[in-house]
């Protein structure tokens, strides 16, 4: 069946049976479940337990868009070298970068030295408690606002990520598609949010998402609010969120320029701060434009004037809103050689290659550079 055919398959069946609101049992019986089979995780604290918002919101903040199975091991890194929002604000963007790099999305790292020093200049190292005030802070957003006011402070506030979206849209069998049925999803979202608890109940209603209501195959057996679900009761769940046509990803090219001295270091060179992987270290390349340019309008970007030869294939990594293509060339330099583009010369340093594993490279240059090395 196609997605048109079942679309509309799935209107005719909500059709059939009004809404179904959940009952009074939801929470009491979500947060049970919780205080039972809640996820072990090194920013969580039990339940009924003060957590430390500073852990909430370094957690938040790498989970964005980035699996629990990835952040793990970056926030236990974070926290043992910057265990306070205060020691992170004390600390250089650089090093925050070299520690976010692998992650992807770097906007957030550079956000996150930013919200640290606002909270250690504007709020004397401590985080504000209401979400008005958290969103003031950079790289602060409404779910985030919301999870810290809940889970640090208690607060009567409801964050709803994917996972959440993904339990409310079928708890009220929700039928508008998404994008479009966020707003709703929200409001309904709030009204199961109790006064009390509100922090244990927005963790079980994530860990519920990601255990259970999960995109496919969900577990409508086992799941504490079963009978409270409007889509297990019309046999919807496995069809719901409805989802819109996803726009067709573009296609970016470019030419990276991968210099290595005889010494054995590489030259990189660090991104302009605003704009995609700001402050990132790269490899020298072209724009990146929706055509390959050709060879030489290309080598007026080439950092030296040497040799250059193409490495065979193509890097491709694929961004949230477009896929790159580059092509890699490779020349090797001596010690002494001169730049040509005295206008990035500021911007450009010699790694040696046993270093490279410790600095700020995004997860594109560090294939550029393992494609352009691979037999040397």
């Amino acid at each position: 069946m196609g997605a048109v055919q079942e679309n509309a398959a799935l209107r005719r069946r909500q059709q059939q049976l009004p809404l179904r609101p959940a009952g009074p049992l939801t929470v009491k019986a979500l947060l049970a479940w919780y205080e039972a089979e809640r996820r072990d995780l090194p920013w969580r604290y039990g339940p009924r337990k003060k957590a430390d918002p500073y852990r909430v919101w370094l957690s938040e903040i790498m989970l964005q868009q980035t699996t629990v199975k990835a952040v793990v091991p970056y926030f236990q890194k974070f926290v043992a070298r910057w265990p306070t929002v205060t020691a992170l604000a004390g600390a250089q963007l650089e090093e925050v970068l070299q520690h976010w790099a692998g992650l992807g999305y770097y906007s957030r790292a550079r956000n996150l030295k930013a919200c640290a020093d606002a909270i250690a200049r504007d709020y004397g190292g401590e985080f504000p408690k209401s979400e008005a005030e958290l969103l003031k802070l950079p790289g602060i957003g409404p779910y985030t606002a919301a999870a810290i006011s809940a889970i640090a402070f208690g607060e009567k506030a409801t964050p709803v990520d994917g996972n959440v979206e993904r339990v409310v849209s079928r708890l009220f069998a929700v039928r508008q598609p998404l994008p479009g049925a966020k707003p709703e999803i929200r409001r309904l979202a709030a009204t199961l949010t109790p006064q009390r608890r509100a922090g244990d109940f927005a963790q079980a209603m994530m860990d519920l998402g990601a255990e259970i209501c999960t995109p496919r195959k969900p577990s409508c057996l086992v799941c504490p609010l079963q009978q409270d679900c409007s889509a297990s009761a019309q046999n919807l769940a496995e069809l719901l969120p409805m989802r819109g046509a996803k726009a067709e990803r573009p296609s970016r090219y470019g030419i990276a320029f991968l210099v290595q001295r005889e010494d054995g270091a590489v030259l990189l060179r660090q991104r302009p701060e605003a704009g995609l992987l700001g402050g990132m270290l790269e490899v020298p390349s072209t724009p990146w434009g929706d055509a390959l340019p050709a060879k030489k309008e290309a080598m007026r970007a080439a950092p030296v004037t040497t040799a250059w030869l193409p490495v065979p294939g193509a890097v491709v990594h694929v961004f949230t809103h477009f896929r790159l293509e580059l092509i890699v060339y490779r020349a090797l330099v001596p010690i002494d050689a001169s730049f040509t583009l005295w206008a990035e010369q500021e911007r450009c340093r010699w790694v040696h290659r046993r270093d490279l594993h410790a600095q700020a490279l995004p997860s594109v240059m560090k294939k550029v550079i393992a494609h352009g090395l691979a037999d040397n």
